[in-house]
């Protein structure tokens, strides 16, 4: 498979023009590095694996809603050196970018403004904890903000924060003062977009799974519920896999 395409923001301007950025903000998928507060009850390599099967379903949904939809796959990766490790997990569509920035608000603002420089008409950044959330709602998102006022578009998760912030402008008020991996992030963005005149549009409510708890509600959702038939499906293996030989 070819290496994939990353971008360079100073030469990319209007390479992108009239899209939306779909993209997931992820680390490397290595060992010990990814989902370190799910070890335990998963080994460091179980937590690894995992976390690409998140990003296999999560890339795979985002490339289903660029059928549908004018936007692209991006993943705003880190650390630089790591595009190597993306080959066998992403669409071949997907192009990549490096993240920049030290706290976790200027690594999404940095990526935004890098996604504008680059010629995107809108970004939408989007964790890479949350792997049901569906092509549908990733397109809704493009729709939401494809208008020519200035939009702000927010996919709640029930823990307090958001697993998609989109935008079609850069807001740097929109990632400053918020107590990131707290309960407040999605309240606390919410009222830094009252204070420049925007009122939030929602997606549908979802979850991410950084904890014991949200795995086990996952391992019930995908390998329980008949009405999960067809949502992520390489989690869905990797943790019939792991429940095979450990009790989650």
């Amino acid at each position: 498979m070819k290496a994939f395409e990353i971008i360079d923001p100073i030469t990319s301007s209007g390479n992108f023009c009239d899209f939306c950025a779909l993209a997931v903000m992820t680390k490397a998928p290595h060992p010990g590095q990814v989902k370190t507060r799910l070890s335990p009850p998963l080994t460091p390599h179980e937590a690894a694996e995992l976390n690409k099967a998140f990003l296999l379903d999560t890339g795979a949904a985002i490339s289903r809603a660029t059928k549908t939809s004018p936007a692209y796959g991006v993943a705003v990766y880190t650390p630089a050196d790591a595009a190597s490790a993306y080959v066998d997990i992403l669409p071949a569509t997907f192009v990549l970018l490096p993240q920049r920035g030290e706290s976790f608000g200027e690594r999404l603002y940095f990526a935004a403004v890098d996604l504008f420089s680059s010629g995107f008409a809108s970004v939408c950044l989007i964790d890479s904890d949350s792997p049901t959330v569906s092509a549908e709602t990733f397109a809704t998102a493009v729709k939401r903000l494809n208008v020519d006022r200035d939009t702000v578009v927010l996919g709640p998760c029930e823990d307090g924060g958001y697993y998609l912030i989109g935008i079609n402008k850069p807001h740097r008020e929109l990632f400053e003062r918020i107590d990131w991996s707290t309960e407040r992030v999605l309240d606390q963005t919410m009222q830094r977009a009252s204070e420049i005149g925007m009122e939030p549009e929602l997606l549908p409510v979802g979850y991410d799974v950084d904890d014991r708890a949200a795995l086990q509600r996952l391992c019930v959702e995908l390998l329980e519920q008949p009405s999960s038939e067809g949502v992520a499906p390489n989690t869905r293996g990797i943790l019939a896999k792991i429940i095979a030989h450990k009790n989650l």
